[in-house]
């Protein structure tokens, strides 16, 4: 499912009297306070489906696959998502 698939799943949901412009933004709030919570590093529980939070990586030393010569990797920060119960039990 794709991002236009899911305003039009929101708007069916939603009922007919959601427009599609209405869906759309309503998907675009719930992306951009996801966005907006993780920019501030802290982590974005959503109960029932789970929590998006910000990792950190450290710099390790990585191998550069064509060459074969090693190469520093630089410390990063990554976002990891972890299902929460009911999301699981769905899909199993």
């Amino acid at each position: 499912m794709n991002k236009a698939e899911l305003v039009l799943a929101v708007q069916k949901s939603l009922g007919k009297e959601a427009s599609k412009a209405e869906s759309e933004r309503a998907v675009q709030a719930v992306i951009d306070g996801i966005k907006t919570g993780l920019k501030k590093d802290q982590s974005v529980q959503l109960v029932g489906f789970g929590t998006f939070k910000v990792s950190t990586r450290k710099a390790r030393v990585g191998i550069n696959p064509s060459t074969k010569q090693k190469m520093k990797i630089k410390a990063s920060k990554v976002v990891r998502f972890s299902a929460g119960k009911d999301l699981k039990a769905k899909v199993k």
